[in-house]
């Protein structure tokens, strides 16, 4: 037996050995905005099911700040041992456009696991605007540029970037107002202190439903079954304007490959699960299990688009 093939045949018994053992203690799901907004209500949603076919406790832990940027550090950093696992927004591949210097390397410090979920994202407005819809906003700012202003989860976030291709398309100014995530930002609506922000349902529904928010429309291909009066943004006036908020599972660089393997096995089934899916249903969210390669190309696919529109727009961010 060569030397090499016999260092291949230890490293790969090694490896499912540690996989048979895994987990051997609660595995925590970094979650990186506050309680409240999307990612964190997926995360809450998928978390009983994933710890019934794990067999530890699942643990959520809220690291907000920074975009996005502060968890996904404290993620790359974590022994890579499947123990600790980003729970992403889609502000992780849009951090890498949009802040200099990050403490990680987006690509190379974290191996894929699955594309758990997308959700279209809901342009939800302060009630006492005078607006009830996009077109209206979008001519009451353009009698009163400047004094509008929108909340987004961080200066480069993908929120953000919704909303000023929207302004960019339609010609307005409207300031910028960054939150720690969809939980600070929807306080800041409800209280007037911002005019609107492009938010996930599920963190508006209670809102919208009680009436204390509006919603102007929906980000995705076709409305919303809660909200059916709401139209898309197609609709509202913006041929092309489709996006999604999107959640992806990553484990730190250096992982055993069977362990992200079996990570991948529980959350596909624990996102196919039918309770699971009717609680996504109801939040607004589509659950989708993808392989570890589709979401390597779905991240890449995000980086280069959003990247483009950066460029193009000239934005630039604090």
């Amino acid at each position: 037996m060569k030397p090499t093939y016999a260092v291949a045949l230890l490293l790969f018994a090694a490896s499912s050995a540690f996989a048979q053992a895994f987990p051997t203690k609660p595995v925590t799901l970094m979650v990186p905005f506050a309680p409240g907004g999307g990612s964190d209500t997926v995360a809450r949603i998928i978390q009983p099911k994933l710890s019934e076919r794990l067999g530890q406790p699942v643990l959520v832990e809220n690291r907000p700040g920074a975009s996005g940027a502060i968890a996904t550090n404290a993620v790359a950093k974590a022994t890579p041992d499947g123990h600790t696992l980003f729970l992403s927004w889609d502000t992780h591949a849009i951090n890498a456009v949009v802040i200099k210097d990050l403490p990680y390397d987006t690509f190379k410090d974290f191996l894929p696991v699955t594309l758990l979920a997308r959700l279209p994202l809901v342009m939800g407005v302060w009630p006492g605007l005078p607006a009830n819809s996009v077109a209206e906003f979008i001519s009451l700012a353009k009698r009163e540029p400047g004094k509008l202003n929108y909340a987004s989860v961080g200066s480069g976030s993908s929120n953000r970037l919704y909303s000023e291709y929207m302004h960019s398309l339609a010609g307005i100014s409207v300031a910028h107002i960054p939150y720690k995530g969809g939980g600070p930002s929807i306080q800041a609506m409800l209280t007037g202190e911002v005019a609107y922000s492009f938010l996930s349902f599920a963190s508006m529904k209670g809102h919208i439903q009680a009436g204390k928010l509006k919603a102007f429309a929906v980000t995705g291909s076709k409305r919303m079954p809660d909200i059916p009066s709401v139209p898309t943004m197609v609709e509202s006036g913006f041929p092309g304007f489709e996006v999604y908020g999107w959640i992806g599972i990553f484990a730190p660089a250096g992982t055993p490959d069977a362990v992200v393997a079996r990570l991948n096995r529980d959350f596909v089934a624990a996102a196919q699960d039918p309770e699971v899916t009717r609680k996504f249903a109801a939040a607004g969210v589509e659950g989708i299990g993808s392989s570890p390669a589709d979401l390597d190309r779905w991240v890449r696919s995000e980086y280069d688009k959003w990247g483009k529109f950066v460029r193009t727009a000239n934005l630039k961010f604090e």
